[in-house]
Formats: C-alpha cells, structure tokens, sequence
C-alpha cells in the first residue's frame, strides 16, 4: 500500500514523475468531480491545475484543507504568481507552469508534509475532544452518583453506566461485607445483560479469594483484562463460571473486571463487564454475533472504568453513610415519640397515625389530575420530610405540665373529691339536724302532735337530700368535656350563690369561683390559662426542632409541624396566621390531626367520635372557611384515613 496520494484532475503525469511516484510510495489517483476531493487516512495532496479550477471552487477547497488535506496548485500559461481568484492559506506550494519534474517533486513533498502535519493536529484535536467528551461524561456520572441516596438505584445506575462508556454487552456487580464472624464475603448484588434480559438475577455470596473473576480483583486490588474467558492462561489462580452460559445459551468473551476502592484505598466491592461491543445496541444472539461484535478492552477503556469505578466507591460508602445517618435519626424521631407517649400514654399512636394519613393524603395529591393541586408533586425526599414533620408535631408537649397534658375532666381530681366531701358533709349536716329537730320535739312535748311534726319534718328532710343529691349530679355532669361547644350553666351558677355553714360557723359557697369558672367551661376541659399553656406546646415543638441541624432535604420539618393548629381563616394559634401563610404540607397535617383528635379510641377527658359524626364536624369546620376544601375533599375521596390503621406505631 502506498504512503502518500496525490490527487489530480488531468492525466498530466510524464513517464519520468510516475516512475518517481511509485518509487517514493505514492499513489496518483485522477479525480473528475469535487465529490471526489476526499482525504484519505494517508497524507493527500491535491495537485490542481488551471484549466480545473472552475470545477473546484473555493468552498470544496477550504473543506479539502480543513479535513488535513494540501493544495499544490499549477499556473496558467503566462501566470508567474498565484493568481487573485486562488487564496494564498489554502495553498502549500504554487508553481509556474511548465514546471521541472524535481520542482513539482519537491512541491509535493511539501504537500506531504503539511498534509501529515494537518492530519496529525486533526487526530490530536480528536484525541482531545473525546478525551474532553470522556472527563465531561465522568464528571456527569459522578454528579449523578453523588446525588443518588437510594442504595440499589445507584448500584444500577454504576452498572448502567459502566456498560455504557464501554459498550459493554453484560456485567455484574459484586459488593464487599463483613458479616459477624469477620470472614469477608462478596455479595453478587446486581447483573445486566443487554442481550438476555429475560435471564433472572439471584443474589448469592462468594468467598473473597482468588478462585473466582471477582474474587481475584478484590483479593489483590489489580484490574483484570481477558480477551477471551474461554482461554485463560493455564497458570492463573482464578477460572470462569460458565453456568450463565450454559443455561442461557450465551457466549462470555471479552472481560473487564476492576476492584471499586474508595478514598481510604479500601476495596469495598468489584464491577465486572462482559463482552465489549463494537456497536452498543447490537444483540449476541449466536456465536457468530460474538464474533463479530465482540472486541477486547482497550487500555483507555481499563482507564475510564478505574476512574468510574472510584467515583463509585465513593457514591456507594456515601450512600451506605447516608442510610446509617438515616436510620440513626429513624430511631431519634421514634425515641421522641416515645418520650411524648410515655408522659401522655393515653395518645399512645397519635403521632404515627398523622404522619400516616398526612403521607397518605400527600401520595393522593401528587396524582391528583384536576383541581387546584393538579401541578403539585412530592419528592420521595418531601414525602420523608412531610413523615418526620407528623411524627414529631407535637413534641413540644414535653414542655407541658403533666397535670395539664392528662387532664380528663374540668376539674381536676382533688378538686373533685373536695366538692364530694363538701357534698357528703352537706348531707351527714342536714342527717344531724334531722335527727336533732326530731329529739328536741321529743324532749319538749312528747309524743303530741309528733306524727303530723315527723311527717312534715320527713318531707322537708327529703327534699333537702334530693336537693344535695342534685347538686352533686349537677356538678359530675358539668365536670365532663364536651367536643363541641354545650350548655348555658343556669343550674351551676345558681349553686354558685348558694351557702353553708362550715364547722367554725363561717359561710361558705356550695362552688368556690375556681371551681364554677372550671365546671363552665363550655368546650373541652381546660380554661382559657390552661389552653394557653397546652396550645404553646406548638411553639415549643417549633423551638425544639429549630435545634435540629436538618438536612438541605428535610429543612422544612419545624415549619411544617409548626402550623398544624393554624385554621385558614386565620382563628387557629398560636400565629392566627391565615390560608396565604400556611403551606400545604400544614394543611394536610391539619386535616389529618383533627381526624384522628376526634376518632381516636376513648381518652379519659373525651369519648371516641363515629366516622361519620367525626366528618360531619370536619365538613362544618371547611364550610366556615377553616380547612382546605380541596384537601378534605381528596381526603375523603381516597379514603386516607385508612393509613391511620397501620400507622399507630409511628412506624
């Protein structure tokens, strides 16, 4: 084969230049169009007359000389210079015409080497652009690889990628673990094959030796590359598993097998590519497929793969990082939640039972294909963060009073026993004058007019008891909450003014104003003091998770569960901020708190309300513009509070 070509337009060449031609290994090749004016893998010079120029504009020049081609051009008759028509950069040599045999040899060596020299700084300029096209996809791949937290979807995007930078068939990918009896397995953790993808993956574990591809690799930290798995060396220490062959009829040729190691130089586990094609979508579905697709693993492919496989190292122990921070902060948010139950057993699952509707109804959203929350999404990272804000919203009451927290009823219980007493002395007082009031009229006048004094005396003694007895009634009715606003009180503030005659004779009221002021209470069991102190177990919750050095992620947890007793109409606490400052993760939080404040088994200061009944008071707090219409509405539609069930853990 020649070394060099010259391109021509006319059959110009004497005997002699032909002679010299073959001689220095050029091939003079005639060309008639300028579709023909191509440069070869050899040095090409273009030896252009006058009488051609017409057919070779300058266009197709320029083309010609960008692509590492030269020009020697020829002059016409009486042309001593280059003429004006005929640019002087396009141009490696000009000659006069005629023009000695020797002068148009050296010109045309000169071509020769500018064309060499234009090929060379094309194939460099190549050279750099792929390499510039190979360190931008690395740097991709790691920017991916970086930001990928799920452990089995990075694994697949490594392999993934692996395979693509080396238009790799197959490939598998082997992680290093160190089970309790310290002896190192490798874990065959994922596998791909372009050309069976119907074969299934069984996850299996393998000694860290060197018997084995993979073994080998995490063993002595030293890449392999194998030309053809079915002829190993006889001297290695390791062999090929042919079971996948076998039993899927495939043909494992060419392979790359590189130890992942991480920023300590620690070999944490092994990607193994099979089978490097020629063209990455071509399918090995016979031998003679592997034939001829199927190439070796160049030095730059080993190159690429090392680079990768480090940057894949660092993902994964990042990842396997991430999961342990994430499963340490899991166990935090639960010992939180713990704290908060164990001070308040009676809300045991409260908190889990709102993450769980709140998640639920957050998942109904994101799909939601009309409405006002059509655009809407969650990220799995938000739907994590909406989960800690419901499992910890209503930490703040470790910041409560305990009596505060479980009170049942209005009054309290030594308030309570103080007010029976007060009855049982009330009633053993008016037993005494009863008794009194019979032996005095006995002392005085005996036995006249006795019946007809007792049978009155009696009357007046048993209204009095009925009195007291519904005194009492009156007060332990009073005493239990209500979950709507109820009743006006007449009968207790009646009581209220009545009075007795205590042991040193002072007078004193049937109620105290404490106790009146608690029995009066026309919803719940707390006063107005006592609500203000369990409503700033909000602001303790926000306070408290302000604390918490939060991930970019998750950033939005205290803000969230700070607004979950917020009503759109701008009546909740403890900001009575309105709709436009309340996010609608909040929201969700809302709908899901009340749900189950309401439904939630019987707690000692409130009865269990049915679903219906429970609805039929969240529907009344949406038409007086409290809660989200559009939420409720889906909250109902999809039945979120079903997730309450299987949430009561705070799992």
């Amino acid at each position: 084969m020649s070394r060099y070509i010259v391109l021509h337009p006319t059959s110009w060449t004497s005997g002699a230049l032909a002679q010299a031609f073959s001689t220095a290994g050029v091939e003079a090749r005639r060309i008639a169009a300028p579709k023909q004016l191509v440069v070869d893998e050899r040095p090409t010079v273009f030896l252009l007359d006058a009488e051609s120029r017409p057919q070779f504009p300058t266009d197709v020049l320029r083309a010609f000389v960008d692509a590492g081609g030269a020009v020697v051009a020829l002059g016409g008759p009486g042309e001593r210079d280059v003429p004006d028509g005929l640019p002087l950069e396009l141009l490696g040599a000009f000659l006069p015409t005629p023009a000695p045999d020797r002068q148009l040899l050296i010109a045309l060596r000169t071509g020769f080497r500018e064309a060499a020299a234009r090929a060379e700084t094309s194939r460099a300029r190549a050279e750099a652009a792929m390499r510039s096209r190979e360190i931008a996809e690395l740097t991709r791949i790691g920017v991916a690889l970086s930001t990928e937290r799920d452990l089995q979807a990075l694994l697949e995007q490594i392999l993934t990628q692996a395979r693509q930078i080396t238009q790799s068939d197959a490939g598998s990918l082997y992680l290093v673990e160190a089970p309790d009896d310290g002896l190192k397995r490798l874990r065959f953790s994922l596998a791909q094959t372009y050309s069976k993808p119907e074969a299934p993956f069984v996850e299996f574990t393998m000694p860290v030796d060197r018997a084995s591809l993979a073994g080998y690799a995490a063993t002595t930290g030293d890449a392999l590359v194998i030309d053809d798995a079915y002829f190993l060396p006889p001297d290695v220490e390791y062999s090929i598993n042919r079971s996948f062959d076998e039993r899927y009829g495939y043909r494992s040729k060419s392979m790359l097998v590189i130890p992942m190691k991480d920023h300590k130089d620690q070999i944490i586990g092994v990607v193994q590519l099979i089978n490097r094609k020629r063209h990455f979508e071509a399918v090995l579905h016979t031998p003679a497929d592997v034939e001829r697709e199927v190439v070796p693993y160049s030095r730059r492919t080993v190159e690429l793969v090392t680079a990768l496989a480090g940057q894949a190292a660092v993902a994964i122990e990042n990842s396997r990082l991430y999961e342990d921070i994430e499963r340490l902060f899991e166990g935090f948010v639960k010992a939180a939640v713990l704290a908060i139950e164990q001070r308040d057993p009676t809300t045991f699952g409260h908190s889990g039972r709102v993450a769980g509707m709140t998640v639920s109804l957050a998942t109904v959203v994101d799909r939601a294909g009309d409405g006002p929350y059509k655009g809407v999404k969650f990220t799995r990272e938000q739907l994590r963060e909406l989960r800690y804000a419901g499992l910890l919203h209503d930490f703040g009451k470790v910041g409560v009073r305990e009596q505060v927290l479980v009170k049942a009823k209005k009054l309290y219980g030594p308030s309570l026993d103080l007010i029976r007493q007060r009855y049982a002395f009330l009633r053993r007082t008016a037993e005494r004058e009863f008794w009194r009031r019979r032996t005095e009229h006995l002392e005085k006048r005996g036995r006249e007019g006795y019946d007809a004094f007792l049978t009155e005396l009696e009357a007046a003694h048993n209204a009095e008891l009925a009195d007291l007895e519904r005194f009492l009634q009156v007060v332990e009715k009073a005493n239990e909450p209500t979950v709507l606003p109820e009743g006006q009180f007449e009968e207790l503030v009646e009581l209220g003014r009545r009075e007795y005659e205590d042991l040193s004779g002072s007078r004193q009221p049937f109620l105290g104003p404490d106790e009146l002021r608690f029995l009066t209470i026309r919803k719940g069991s707390l006063d107005e003091a006592e609500r203000q102190e369990i409503e700033s177990h909000v602001t303790h919750t926000y306070r408290f998770l302000l604390q918490i050095p939060w991930t970019r992620e998750l950033q939005q947890v205290p803000l969230i569960a700070y607004g979950h007793h917020e009503k759109l109409d701008g009546r909740g606490y403890p900001r009575q901020v309105a709709a436009e400052g309340i996010p609608i993760q909040t929201r969700m939080m809302t709908i899901a708190d009340i749900y189950d404040a309401l439904t939630a088994q019987d707690r000692p200061y409130k009865r269990a309300v049915p679903l219906e009944r429970a609805l039929d008071i969240m529907t009344t707090e949406v038409k007086a513009g409290q809660l989200d219409p559009e939420l409720y509405r889906l909250f109902v539609e999809a039945k979120a509070f079903e997730a309450a069930a299987g949430n009561s853990d705070g799992h």
